[in-house]
């Protein structure tokens, strides 16, 4: 049930506006404020689905509390109420977030319509919100332990923020899925993702690859070629393992962060990009620049965020879960029914020393239901995950 508020200083005014939404659509709950202040103070308290509000009232008016409304609630839909001398500044307030304004006296199919609308568009606003905070099952971040609550929470915080974060933890931990959840929760989830593993990319290629290169750089150039900057115009780039980036290029990075500009290999032409960078890494990064092997500088500008995701062996308690996650990922992928695993095989494999982190145990449990009878029992384990 819609819940709808009615702010009008006018007794009958408000009556009249109370009947109509009450009588012709059931649907509607109304509560009323009788001045902006009384409006403001149920916006606080309570949640509205709409609002109807007056320009002209005593103590706080329709334009103020509209400007209050949106520092608290930015999303709850504002219809105006518009006296005959009112309607310029009915129209300002459109321009300042309100969806609507209807005249006094209110026309009755007029109001029904305007407030059927605005309850749309909500629907659609927050069905809009929910979906981009629901991040893709490919990179489901599965955990309830201490830790992982604690990165889901950071990763709330951050996310919709252009903040860098850098990511660190051992190989085979999820960093990657740390840097998705970034970039689905962001507003550059409308944005493209760019992943770039810098320790796969010979150190003679990594700058061509991050920042593209011109017809005639060097001699497999043979015409131009746009860069992964370039690529994450307006998203977000993953530089995963960027502790393994040649000096070169982390000079290079260093004034594309610094700028919001980037240059061809062979080209002095600068090319503006808007690219959130989020960075990640397994090595020690403080022994690094004082090995002289990483810059300092560069450091300081990507760990602007730090979040630490942790070995498996300090979530155990996640390891169930993680089990049942990927058994039943395994079975859709597969096209069979989910094979269960029995509390004595995973207790066995809670036990176990994951020196390969949660993508180890996603191979163990793999090869486990390929290889085991209707279930996964304790002797299933012994016999196939063994190191």
């Amino acid at each position: 049930m819609a819940k709808i508020l009615v702010i009008e200083d006018e007794a009958a005014i408000r009556r009249v506006l109370v009947k109509i939404l009450t009588e012709e659509n059931s649907k509607y709950e109304v509560e009323e404020a009788e001045d902006g202040l009384e409006g403001v103070e149920k916006i606080k308290k309570q949640d509205f689905d709409l609002v109807l509000c007056d320009i002209k009232m005593p103590k706080m008016d329709g334009v103020e509390v509209l400007e209050a409304t949106g520092k608290i609630k930015p999303e709850l839909p504002f219809v105006m109420i518009s006296g005959h001398g009112d309607l310029e500044t009915a129209v300002n307030t459109m321009r300042m977030g309100a969806y609507d304004y209807i005249s006094k006296p209110p026309d009755l199919n007029r109001l029904l319509n305007t407030v059927r609308n605005a309850l749309d568009k909500k629907e659609l606003v927050v069905e809009n919100k929910r979906l981009k905070k629901k991040v893709s099952k490919n990179y489901e971040m599965v955990g309830e332990s201490k830790s992982i609550t604690l990165i889901k929470e950071m990763i709330e915080k951050v996310a919709d923020t252009n903040a860098r974060v850098m990511i660190t933890g051992p190989n085979g931990t999820g960093k990657e899925l740390v840097a998705h959840w970034l970039h689905q929760k962001s507003e550059r989830s409308k944005g493209p993702m760019v992943e770039v593993n810098c320790a796969a990319i010979p150190s003679e290629l990594i700058e061509s690859e991050l920042f593209g290169h011109v017809k005639g750089a060097f001699t497999s150039a043979v015409k131009d070629r746009a860069g992964k900057f370039e690529a994450a115009n307006g998203g977000t780039i993953f530089l995963d393992e960027i502790g393994d980036m040649s000096l070169s290029a982390q000079a290079k990075v260093l004034r594309a962060l610094q700028e919001n500009k980037i240059s061809r290999v062979g080209s002095d032409k600068d090319i503006k990009v808007d690219v959130r960078v989020v960075a990640a890494t397994n090595k020690d990064l403080k022994k690094e620049i004082e090995d002289g092997k990483f810059r300092e500088d560069l450091y300081h500008r990507l760990a602007v965020i730090l979040i630490d995701v942790p070995p498996l062996n300090d979530r155990r308690d996640d390891i169930p879960l993680l089990i049942e996650h990927f058994a039943k990922k395994i079975a859709s992928e597969q096209g069979n029914a989910q094979k269960k695993f029995t509390t004595k095989a995973v207790k066995l494999l809670q036990e176990y020393d994951w020196t390969g982190n949660v993508r180890e145990l996603r191979n163990v449990v793999e090869r486990l239901i390929i290889l085991s009878g209707k279930e996964v029992s304790e002797k299933d384990v012994k016999l196939f995950a063994s190191k």
